[in-house]
């Protein structure tokens, strides 16, 4: 069995200048680093007193299981002969938050949008959905039910 390794450097860079002297005194921000990439500026949810104008924890968990799904796909599609020519997805996640205020995720929705070259490649494009969901290292790892609902067409 081979073994990948990742790295990521997570930076709170929300201290105001009291540090959490209290749960208001400071910033959820924070900066996703992995070496040779971009920087990603994070925060929390603005529901929990973050910014919403950056990306939170939650937004990446939904990003990463469509993204990891979608380069699955591409992937058995070239395998069987499926020309791919347009794929976006829709993601919707749901998380459910505790009395105690902890929470997780209950499921997250695929909503893949797949345009092929012809029309005759639609059935089988749908099909290896399953496929890339079996495969998706992301959605193997998380334990919420994660849903697909694709449509594909072709071109016209």
């Amino acid at each position: 069995m081979k073994q990948h390794f990742y790295n990521a450097t997570v930076t709170w860079t929300g201290n105001k200048g009291t540090g959490t002297n209290d749960y208001r005194s400071y910033e959820r921000s924070h900066t996703i680093s992995v070496e040779g990439k971009p920087d990603i500026l994070n925060s929390s949810d603005a529901v929990f007193r973050g910014e919403k104008h950056k990306h939170n924890p939650e937004d990446l968990m939904v990003a990463a299981l469509s993204g990891c799904h979608m380069l699955w796909y591409l992937h058995l599609c070239s395998d069987h002969g499926i020309i791919v020519t347009h794929y976006s997805d829709r993601a919707t996640g749901t998380m459910v938050e505790n009395a105690d205020g902890s929470g997780q995720f209950s499921e997250v929705t695929l909503h893949p949008e797949v345009i092929v070259k012809e029309a005759s490649m639609i059935e089988k494009a749908n099909a290896l959905h399953h496929d890339a969901h079996r495969m998706c290292f992301i959605a193997r790892s998380v334990n919420f039910t994660v849903r697909h609902q694709p449509s594909a067409r072709a071109e016209n």
